[in-house]
């Protein structure tokens, strides 16, 4: 199977959005030096995120892992709740 090789794209986030069935919104914040100027630049994006069983809850850290696309904006489904 495809999503059990080493090369799928992992991250953690956190959980912004649990409203709808079956799907969590997740925030993952990344921070990059600016390359000219040095200062630190911070990024937020949202993934949607596939929850089969509505296991997370706003506000748990979670991580996530790139699959097959289960909708028009979800491509992620959730491995595990951190914290």
């Amino acid at each position: 199977m495809a999503s059990d090789s080493n090369n799928v794209r992992t991250i953690t986030g956190v959980v912004t959005k649990d409203s709808r069935d079956k799907t969590i919104q997740v925030q993952v914040d990344t921070t990059k030096r600016h390359d000219l100027y040095q200062k630190v630049i911070r990024r937020a994006t949202c993934f949607q995120v596939h929850d089969e069983n509505n296991l997370a809850k706003i506000g748990n850290v979670v991580r996530i892992r790139q699959s097959r696309p289960h909708s028009k904006t979800k491509s992620w489904e959730l491995v595990d709740i951190v914290g």
